[in-house]
């Protein structure tokens, strides 16, 4: 049996010593897609973050497999270069910092990483026009500062195009529709969609059923109280579009 690209097992999380997550396992296979979501402050960002790397989130129990590697052991940028992609529910600004270099820069980085040589300037540029009109993003945002002045929806593109230039193997999409009007909703998705691949896998947190009508999921879990308390197909993405959470929520309390 191939080993699984991500396996999360019994994993609590923390933040300022407050628990969120609380015993989350979930297993993401080669050229699967998985969505999760869930209420408020069920733990879905938190989970995000903590695949990441982000410092603030203490990791208190559990285990994270990624291609058969222990995740925890590695910084952000080991994790960014073993091939893991974070895509921001809110993009940071980084003034005096061109997305040209920083995109040269983060590739580059996976092909020393691999042994390759750097990009040369002229592979580079072509592989730059190609992503960018995949995401339908207006190259001369490119010559401007990481999302800065950039609007909602085009640091939404931006996350995308960076992730179709730096190819990752497992893409983290946190609340990639928030914010986004119809159109640059679509826009974001094609762009997902044209990567998928039997290779590269997603995790694919949201609130809304919407984007799961764009970017089909193989899997959809519900995340409640730092946990995984419900998993099926599509289906059930609809069936909480009709009927939310509160039935649901009821009958996790009934049974803790």
């Amino acid at each position: 049996m191939a080993t699984p690209l991500l396996e999360i097992r019994n994993l609590h999380a923390s933040v300022d010593d407050k628990p969120i997550l609380k015993g989350l396992s979930l297993t993401v296979n080669r050229g699967e897609v998985h969505s999760i979501m869930g209420p408020n402050g069920s733990g879905k960002s938190t989970l995000a973050s903590v695949l990441a790397g982000h410092e603030a989130f203490e990791v208190t129990e559990g285990s994270i497999l990624f291609k058969g590697e222990d995740l925890l052991e590695m910084d952000a940028d080991e994790r960014a270069i073993l091939g893991l992609f974070l895509a921001f529910q809110y993009p940071v600004e980084i003034p005096g910092v061109s997305n040209t270099q920083f995109l040269k820069a983060a590739i580059n980085a996976r092909r020393k990483a691999a042994g390759e040589p750097e990009i040369d300037a002229l592979a580079f540029l072509k592989l730059v026009k190609d992503k960018a009109r995949t995401v339908n993003l207006d190259e001369s945002l490119l010559k401007r500062s990481v999302n800065e002045g950039f609007s909602g929806g085009e640091k939404k593109r931006a996350e995308i195009f960076q992730m179709a230039l730096l190819e990752p193997e497992l893409g983290i999409l946190d609340e990639t529709d928030s914010g986004l009007d119809i159109d640059a909703l679509r826009i974001v998705s094609e762009g997902v969609n044209a990567m998928r691949s039997p290779e590269r896998s997603f995790v694919v947190i949201t609130h809304y059923q919407r984007l799961l009508s764009h970017i089909v999921p193989d899997h959809v879990h519900i995340l409640m109280n730092g946990r995984i308390v419900r998993s099926g197909g599509k289906e059930l993405a609809l069936q909480l579009e009709q009927e939310g959470y509160a039935a649901l929520e009821a009958e996790v309390a009934a049974t803790a």
